[in-house]
């Protein structure tokens, strides 16, 4: 069955850097696009990166992130990350990791980002 498993959140100070991860299993991973969305309190869950499955790792991001967020694959590792640079309070959210596979859209549980001073 399809696994997500996402890591690496945690508090930060404006300004300060994260790095999350996502480790997957149960799919051939390396031929599925893969997404982190986000969800802050009282807001709908919004995406914000997406990479494309190989060649060529299309990406795409949400405007509010474009310059400061990067996302990437390791394909030998089953494994997708965000560089979360120049972090800003309204970055605070549940971070999650997703794919679609088949008709259904699996996520992970999530991982807290928290940017406070």
């Amino acid at each position: 069955q399809v696994q997500l498993v996402e890591s690496g959140g945690g508090l930060v100070q404006p300004g300060g850097s994260l790095r999350l991860s996502c480790a997957a299993s149960g799919f051939t991973f390396s031929t599925y696009a893969m997404d982190w969305y986000r969800q802050a309190p009282g807001k709908e869950r919004e995406m914000v990166a997406t990479i494309s499955a190989g060649p060529g790792y299309y990406k795409n991001y949400a405007d509010s992130v474009k310059g400061r967020f990067t996302i990437s694959r390791d394909n030998a590792k089953n494994t997708i990350y965000l560089q979360m640079n120049s972090l800003k309070p309204e970055d605070m959210a549940v971070y999650y990791c997703t794919t679609v596979a088949g008709l259904h859209r699996y996520w992970g549980q999530g991982t807290q980002v928290t940017v406070s001073s």
